[in-house]
């Protein structure tokens, strides 16, 4: 072997290597990032929820051992779903969506539907109860980045037969979702579709489109609805003249995030989950962490969900098609977003919306959904990038070659 070949051989395993090893380390950042928000998730919701569990006789850690058993099915969800190969999920897109659809339908339509808060997005079977609104989430993801997809490649040129498509298929769950008054995760959805849009690569005009008419729709719905215009109007108004109504819960929150400091109280020394603090372990779980670990627990969770957003956008940019562009940055806008969106209400940055934080607050449904999402994440990551660098690779060794 001559030198020269030697060298062009060295190169090209060389590069080859390093490939795949970027490629091994996004796909590690995002389960590292994943499971070590779950397992935060697990500790601080055995501390926030002892009282509750303890008043409602099922002992201090009964309702933390039941989020840990979601936790340990959430984690199998995300590898059985990140052993799927992204094709597979094209395939069935629609199927997927179907029984979203189907589900929803059911909570909204027939009496298996359940309020909790004012909100009819609980489905009842037995003594089983799960939220279909997560699944559908997902679901409307995978069809829009079909539909996206199709768009794309053969572009049809005309307005409308971009908007119909869409529109379709993203305003039938938000639609069901809306109609059981649940506006909080109406927003996260809509947020999941313009992700779908943007990095999907669909023409500007389109989106616009779609924001517009989603700017609009939130408007009337929070005008439409006295509670929702007094939790906007409790933001900028005097806190102490309803602070036994809507102003309860945000203050509280926000104390006890302030009380915690810069290193914490300690874990399982939150004063605010003794009664004072409602949806301790669920919605204002981000307090909790405040209270019990300070400034210092919150910046970790926070950095968390960064390293989430990093990493599935490396994967955007390595993804072949634009059904894996527009799933992953649905579901970045979606997980990334929704955590987002839960802290700034805690920290009363925005009103009450009643969604959780995700892989960390209490509530099997949304933990499992989110899972099953890193798993389709996970999957287009390990399909993905190491196979296109690696042509680059090639490319680039028989370019040096000659």
């Amino acid at each position: 072997m001559s030198k020269t070949n030697a060298t062009v051989k060295a190169l090209r395993e060389g590069l080859r290597l390093r490939a795949i090893r970027e490629a091994d380390a996004v796909t590690v950042w995002l389960f590292a990032a994943t499971l070590g928000l779950i397992g935060l998730g697990v500790l601080m919701v055995m501390s926030a929820s002892s009282v509750n569990s303890y008043l409602a006789e099922r002992g201090p850690w009964g309702e933390g051992f039941r989020h840990a058993g979601y936790a340990l099915v959430a984690i199998v969800a995300m590898l059985f779903a990140g052993a799927i190969k992204p094709h597979w999920y094209m395939r069935f897109a629609l199927i997927v969506f179907g029984g979203g659809v189907l589900l929803q339908s059911a909570v909204v339509f027939t009496g298996l539907g359940v309020a909790d808060g004012g909100n009819r997005n609980w489905l009842r079977i037995g003594s089983l109860q799960v939220q279909p609104s997560e699944f559908l989430k997902l679901g409307a993801i995978l069809i829009l980045g079909v539909v996206i997809q199709r768009l794309v490649v053969a572009p049809r040129g005309k307005l409308l037969q971009e908007i119909i498509p869409l529109g379709l298929f993203a305003g039938i769950p938000l639609g069901l979702i809306v109609w059981g008054k649940d506006l909080g995760t109406a927003m996260v959805l809509g947020l999941a579709v313009l992700g779908c849009l943007l990095f999907g690569e669909i023409k500007f005009r389109t989106i616009a489109v779609f924001a517009v008419t989603g700017i609009f729709a939130a408007f009337l719905f929070v005008i439409s609805s006295e509670n929702r215009r007094n939790r906007i109007a409790s933001l900028w108004g005097d806190s102490k003249t309803d602070y036994s109504g809507l102003d309860w819960q945000p203050l509280h929150g926000v104390w006890a995030l302030s009380s915690g400091g810069v290193f914490g109280n300690g874990l399982g020394s939150s004063k605010a989950k003794w009664s004072w603090l409602p949806a301790a372990e669920d919605d204002y779980i981000f307090a909790i962490i405040g209270e019990e670990l300070g400034l210092f627990g919150c910046l970790a969770v926070i950095v968390a969900y960064i390293v989430l957003a990093w990493a599935m956008l490396r994967v955007i940019t390595r993804a072949k098609n634009y059904f894996q562009k527009a799933v992953v940055g649905g579901i970045m806008m979606w997980i990334v977003g929704q955590a987002f969106i839960n802290i700034a209400v805690v920290l009363r940055l925005l009103p009450v919306l009643g969604v959780p934080l995700p892989f960390v607050s209490a509530g099997g449904t949304a933990l499992v959904a989110c899972c099953m999402a890193m798993g389709v994440v996970i999957t287009i990551a390990r399909d993905t990038a190491p196979r296109q660098e690696q042509t680059e690779t090639h490319q680039d060794a028989s370019q040096f070659s000659a």
